[in-house]
């Protein structure tokens, strides 16, 4: 099982970012994917998470209405839309993989980080 994050980078405030989370190894229906991203001095926080069985999406607070989570089979992808970026959405973002609940990590993959300037 492999997950790697790309897409990142340094966006002003208000921008949009589309993250990337390349997997293989499984099969999309038997597991959830989440994103987490970790800011400097701070712990992990799960951000979204899409349910492989059926689409159903999760997301934080902080980013409902402006974060979308996404699944492409075809090219064996979750993205991650974001929109209207805050300097608090700074942070090094990663995905993983759990076959049982969402923001679970069965597997886990090396992050992107994106920054955000005021």
């Amino acid at each position: 099982v492999q997950l790697q994050a790309f897409g990142g980078g340094l966006v002003q405030a208000g921008g949009s970012l589309k993250l990337s989370c390349a997997y293989s190894g499984f099969t999309f229906e038997d597991y959830h994917i989440a994103w987490f991203r970790q800011a400097p001095g701070k712990a992990p926080e799960g951000v979204s998470c899409i349910r492989g069985s059926d689409g159903y999406t999760m997301y934080l607070n902080s980013v409902k209405g402006r974060f979308t989570i996404s699944n492409d089979n075809a090219k064996n992808t979750v993205y991650l839309q974001m929109n209207s970026l805050k300097p608090e959405d700074t942070a090094n973002y990663y995905c993983a993989a759990d076959r049982t609940v969402c923001y679970g990590v069965n597997y886990w993959g090396k992050g992107t980080l994106v920054t955000v300037s005021s």
